[in-house]
């Protein structure tokens, strides 16, 4: 989910006018199929609790099973408690079946193409319910006093807060829930296993090792109102990676799905402490820890615990993104459209400093990269969380076109999006221009290649050769919010006299703009603002 922190930084503001249309700019893009060749992995193209047309439609790779409610899902009781999210109330779904929720999840996903990523909880409570499945809460105004808000519909179920602003502290865990530990959540994934069969027979391959620790103390403070420290991140991951190992041998284990910025260096305690001590230049519970950031020292005791454990604990290391410069939400302001598409630099951009209160050189991928190869060799990179907002406008649409075209060509093995894009909207179509442009599974290549633009904050490219037929595949975004562009494409290394277009302009769904001629290994085209349009090149 969104989430936002302050550091007493300032957020930098770019800001544009909203200028007029100009002369097209005229823009070079140099492809080269010879360099920079890397395969581009199918689970980049993820997304979050997609319904079963949606899955069909986008030809998902994954559809993840995460967020806040699924941290205390109770899988014999088919149902959760949503924490902070809403009022600490836990909820039964109408069908008491065991995992009967998560099992439909299942269900749907491997009916459409897709691998389900399956959350595990490691909190120790689980939401519970009354025994007619009457729902539950946590923090009672009749019994912990007036709190600032209630639920609608349960005037009892308070937030948790005082009228003063103060926490609750001291309520009972077990009000609204009921304690898990991993035997507990051994039963369900046996269960998975027996319904769905095991991972290299078809059965589930992804459990995500809980959702956001480091914000328990916040999201779940019914449960857990202290923050979460590094032994105990570990002694969980630990311990449920090798209960789910034990049940599944085949099963991927994926983490610490962490949320943000401040979490990939300091833990839940830490964050607690900073937040309590207005950021004083020490954490405690990393200097305890000799020093080293959370990340990298949950690498590399992971790696040391697989090693002790004769087996790979860790399979795909995961953090979640949201930019925090106001660019995740509804503005669509020009400065915020502008800001949105810039920001994507944070992903990849060594040179890029983040224009919020990160302000900081966040380059993503490759850090995630670095800190792998250096601290647990041969796992996985992903990030199971991201979302740029602007749903409804077409630079919601450019920013997503980009992000995935920047998970391809970085190396990125898995990526979600949070949640999955309304169907029509630009975001939605702009995924779908990469897995299914032509409605009969058409998508963009499975081999990055080499594409430089001059400046991607105005127009960004990616190319990649389709290794079904050849086809070299490219996709051009027009960022710009007024101007057109000239884009002139010289493609090196590859042979070819037309090019088939397909386009996204105007908050359209995406169309067919006919061929384009390929003449002495260049092509050019005019592209409208705000668009995204893939050349599909045929070779000769």
């Amino acid at each position: 989910m969104i989430k936002h922190l302050t550091i007493g930084a300032a957020i930098v503001a770019f800001v544009a006018g909203p200028g007029c249309a100009q002369a097209p700019k005229s823009v070079s893009i140099r492809i080269d199929v010879r360099k920079d060749r890397k395969p581009i992995h199918p689970e980049i193209y993820g997304v979050s609790f997609a319904d079963a047309k949606a899955l069909a439609d986008l030809r998902c790779p994954v559809n993840r099973n995460g967020g806040n409610a699924t941290t205390q899902y109770n899988w014999k009781l088919n149902a959760d408690n949503r924490g902070n999210d809403w009022f600490f109330d836990s909820f039964g779904e109408d069908d008491p079946a065991p995992g009967g929720r998560v099992d439909n999840f299942i269900k749907d996903a491997k009916a459409n193409g897709a691998q389900p990523m399956i959350t595990i909880p490691m909190i120790g409570y689980v939401g519970n319910i009354g025994p007619d499945r009457s729902m539950r809460y946590s923090f009672s105004v009749k019994k912990y006093g007036p709190q600032q808000k209630t639920d609608p519909s349960h005037p009892d179920a308070g937030n948790g807060v005082k009228p003063d602003g103060a926490n609750v502290t001291g309520n009972d865990p077990t009000d609204a829930n009921v304690k898990a530990d991993a035997e507990f959540q051994k039963g369900w994934v046996e269960h998975m296993v027996a319904k769905w069969g095991a991972s290299k027979k078809g059965g589930v391959r992804y459990y995500l090792l809980d959702n956001e620790p480091s914000l328990w103390s916040s999201t779940h403070r019914d449960v857990h109102p202290q923050g979460e420290t590094l032994d105990e991140i570990l002694n969980d991951s630990v311990g449920y990676a090798s209960m789910i190992k034990s049940v599944d041998p085949g099963a991927l284990t994926v983490g610490p799905e962490e949320w943000g910025y401040p979490a990939y260096f300091w833990s839940g305690a830490d964050q607690d402490y900073g937040n309590k001590n207005h950021w004083p230049a020490n954490r405690p519970d990393k200097d305890a820890h000799g020093g080293e950031d959370y990340a990298p020292w949950f690498l590399d005791q992971m790696r040391a615990s697989s090693k002790k454990a004769g087996k790979r604990l860790l399979d795909i290391f995961t953090l979640h993104y949201y930019p925090q410069g106001g660019e995740d939400g509804s503005d669509n302001s020009d400065a915020i459209q502008l800001k949105r598409n810039r920001s994507t630099r944070s992903l990849w951009d060594p040179s890029y400093v983040d224009e919020s209160w990160i302000n900081d050189k966040v380059n993503l991928i490759p850090r995630m990269r670095a800190w792998v190869d250096a601290h647990y060799p041969g796992t996985k990179i992903g990030i199971t969380e991201y979302n740029w907002g602007g749903e409804k406008s077409m630079s919601g649409g450019t920013v997503q076109a980009d992000i995935l075209g920047i998970f391809g060509r970085e190396g990125l093995d898995v990526g979600c999006r949070w949640t999955c894009p309304a169907s029509g909207t630009p975001e939605y179509q702009a995924m779908k221009i990469y897995r299914n442009y032509d409605g009969k599974g058409g998508s963009f290549g499975d081999i990055s290649v080499s594409d430089v633009v001059p400046n991607p904050d105005d127009v960004a490219s990616f190319a990649a050769v389709r290794k079904s037929d050849g086809a070299l595949t490219v996709i051009v975004i027009n960022k710009q919010l007024h101007d057109t562009a000239k884009v002139d494409l010289s493609l090196a290394g590859f042979k070819a006299k037309k090019a088939s277009a397909w386009q996204i302009a105007g908050g359209k769904p995406i169309a067919s703009i006919g061929t384009v001629d390929v003449a002495g290994g260049k092509l050019t085209r005019m592209l409208p603002a705000q668009s995204i349009t893939l050349f599909v090149v045929a070779g000769k």
